[in-house]
């Protein structure tokens, strides 16, 4: 398919943020050609081909697999009008998943997002180290005359251009906060508007200097500063104009699951982080709660409310790394909301870290934590909502306390019939 094709291939990887940078990688290369992009995180070696063919996941329909085979063979026979680029997310749960990807699929631009010193899946692995290794075959596998963008603030994603460029001499563009970036961001400010009279979080705006300075706008926390600089560079790295891509960057709307910002009940704001969780993840989406400022329009209101899930795929640092998480809510939040066995660690950890035990809470469904929730939250509450993928559903807690539930397809994780049979 590829051989026949040859489309240009954009490969995402990274311990955080492959699948908002893919989308918002799609959001600039979809204005000026025909793209496509890897359907939610479908990032593995049955993800991926699917993508390539433009085809669904079958879950477990044998019927369905079979009309996906035939689409794949019309595809290769038949004359077809395909995507000239492909934006593919590409992940590592076990060792040597990405060494395999890359045996058949050589990108044209890969894109390293960020890495994280305990890494989501570790437990798979021999050490976090291995991870990281894992996730470096994507940067050797550049095409030759191909471009490696980096992100400049991680030094151990720094150290994967020095190791590529004596392998193929790929094009380096760097983005970040540090003087040496190609693309180089300035200032952070967390937008706010107004909702019946209270005020809210809507977004964020920072400036980018890359010879001109340009005001570009994203979903709200810092880590969607470094999601749009990674699409931006994409787009420099094809020749696109900056102001043009920042523009059209206002159009884009975050994914489900993920720092999405949606109307909760009582004049409410949800930060829906939903669809997975990781050490690193959960520490930057608290850092954005932490940022914002809250207030009660005079009704009293304005607390800072986390749900939290388990964190999963941690083997041996799962206990120190639960535990880390509940000493930075005692500093950020009004009010713990925990919800699964290993998350019980956060709300010891945050009591211990002086945390009044009665502004804690522990569930064992996300269901529940919800509805318990829908019981405080307040006129200027924020309530960040965050858990690791599995039998937690995190989304069932953010349903509980929308104020729009009949939305609930349209802006929430694993929303699919198949998901909800689980």
């Amino acid at each position: 398919m590829l051989r026949k094709y040859k489309p240009k291939i954009v490969a995402v990887t990274g311990s955080v943020g492959k699948t908002s940078t893919k989308d918002a990688i799609y959001t600039i290369l979809s204005s000026v050609t025909f793209v496509r992009k890897s359907e939610k995180s479908f990032n593995t070696e049955i993800g991926l081909p699917l993508t390539i063919l433009g085809c669904p996941n079958a879950w477990s329909n044998p019927f369905a697999w079979l009309g996906n085979f035939i689409e794949g063979m019309k595809l290769i026979v038949l004359p077809n009008h395909y995507p000239r680029t492909l934006i593919l997310e590409v992940g590592a749960d076990r060792p040597g998943d990405i060494k395999n990807i890359v045996r058949w699929m050589k990108p044209d631009v890969a894109v390293i997002t960020k890495l994280s010193d305990v890494p989501v899946h570790v437990e798979f692995f021999a050490s976090p180290e291995e991870v990281k290794k894992e996730k470096g075959f994507l940067a050797s596998a550049v095409k030759s005359g191909g471009a490696l963008i980096l992100n400049a603030d991680d030094l151990d994603v720094v150290a994967f251009g020095q190791k590529t460029l004596m392998q193929n001499s790929p094009r380096t563009i760097t983005y970040g906060y540090k003087n040496q970036a190609t693309l180089k961001a300035s200032g952070y400010k967390i937008i706010y508007k107004k909702r019946k009279g209270v005020s809210y979080p809507a977004g964020i705006s920072y400036k980018i200097n890359s010879g001109e300075t340009i005001s570009v706008h994203g979903t709200i926390g810092m880590q969607n500063v470094y999601t749009t600089l990674a699409a931006l560079a994409v787009g420099f790295s094809e020749g696109l104009p900056i102001a043009s891509m920042a523009e059209t960057l206002e159009k884009h709307e975050s994914p489900p699951g993920r720092m999405k910002i949606i109307e909760g009940i009582n004049q409410s704001t949800i930060i829906d982080d939903s669809y997975n969780s990781s050490p690193i993840a959960q520490k930057a989406a608290l850092e954005t709660l932490h940022d914002i400022k809250t207030n009660s329009g005079g009704t009293g209101g304005g607390k800072k409310i986390a749900i939290l899930g388990d964190m999963l795929e941690l083997g041996s640092f799962s206990v120190a790394e639960h535990k880390a998480v509940g000493e930075k809510v005692a500093e950020v939040c009004s009010m713990l909301i925990t919800v699964g066995v290993r998350a019980r660690v956060m709300r010891e950890a945050a009591i211990a870290a002086g945390m009044s035990e009665g502004r804690t809470m522990s569930f064992e469904d996300s269901r529940a934590a919800g509805e318990y929730t829908k019981s405080i939250v307040a006129p200027g509450d924020v309530v960040l909502v965050k858990g690791s993928q599995g039998t937690l559903r995190m989304e069932r807690a953010v349903e509980a306390i929308m104020a729009h539930p009949e939305d609930k397809k349209r802006l929430l994780v694993r929303q699919e019939e198949e998901w909800q049979k689980r």
